[in-house]
């Protein structure tokens, strides 16, 4: 449904806001007279990091977007704050509808618990009622493919394991968002494949899409549209393909990286 179509029937077609946008951290030296070193450094301008600056966009409802940068550009600092997982420093966000994100992980689960009460979990942490996790548990757990091994400790499961199952689990609460960070890129090829095509079919029939990329390929089949953060900051915001290809040849020559964005002691668990 196109923008003048939603607003003849009066829905509204923006679904995510930010005006203004800024995160900062503060490094802080030697632990010992914890309170007072961090008074002081608070004082210090020197000891400021900003991950974010100034970040203004708009995303309307069905809109695909994927979020480009290197490392330290601010990308998962940026997913952080879309999702509320950290709040910004200055500038405000809006956002409705149910929003899901698998930004790290094991995010939200419990390594003492079993994969099947994580499920229970981290699906009523994302807003499912009681009902409704136990009639898509089954689903859930065959799409990740963990019916071995899910009433084992999360404790025992690998990197990939845990992938599916916290991608499984987001996917099938339905959310009206989903924001992804890099996590496809975990498993194997199989279940990537698996993902991608999941993740489509979500586009298609209207979920908002947030992704944070370094996949040449998948930004293009899958994202109309990109941001380019540098240094905290937008540098360009429109079609994926142009802002990919703008983005690309900035960095001609230069080694891949690969998908981390630390900021180290400033704070926060990525940028």
């Amino acid at each position: 449904m196109g923008r003048g179509a939603c607003a003849i029937l009066g829905i509204d077609v923006e679904i995510l806001r930010l005006e203004g946008v800024g995160k900062r951290y503060h490094r802080h030296g030697k632990r010992e007279l914890f309170a007072k070193k961090a008074v002081e450094a608070l004082k210090k301008s020197g000891d400021e990091f900003w991950a974010l600056r100034d970040v203004s966009f708009r995303v309307e409802r069905g809109e695909t977007l994927a979020i480009l940068g290197r490392n330290g550009a601010g990308k998962s600092t940026l997913l952080g704050v879309v999702t509320g997982v950290t709040a910004p420093t200055e500038g405000r966000v809006w956002r409705t509808g149910r929003i899901a994100a698998l930004l790290e992980l094991g995010a939200g689960f419990h390594n003492d618990l079993t994969g099947a009460e994580n499920v229970t979990l981290h699906a009523s942490l994302m807003g499912l009622s009681e009902k409704q996790i136990e009639d898509r548990r089954e689903s859930i757990i065959r799409f990740a493919e963990m019916e071995q091994f899910i009433e084992e400790p999360l404790r025992t499961y690998s990197s990939g394991m845990l992938a599916r199952l916290g991608f499984s689990v987001a996917v099938h609460v339905e959310p009206e968002i989903l924001v992804l960070d890099e996590v496809m890129a975990v498993g194997d090829a199989a279940f990537q494949e698996k993902c991608r095509t999941q993740v489509a079919k979500m586009a298609a029939e209207g979920t908002t899409l947030l992704f944070v990329s370094h996949s040449e390929a998948f930004v293009r089949g899958m994202c109309r549209r990109a941001i380019w953060l540098e240094d905290g900051r937008v540098r360009a915001d429109g079609a994926a393909g142009d802002v990919l290809d703008e983005y690309l040849s900035s960095h001609a020559g230069e080694v891949p990286e690969q998908d981390a964005d630390p900021v180290g002691d400033a704070g926060g668990s990525s940028a």
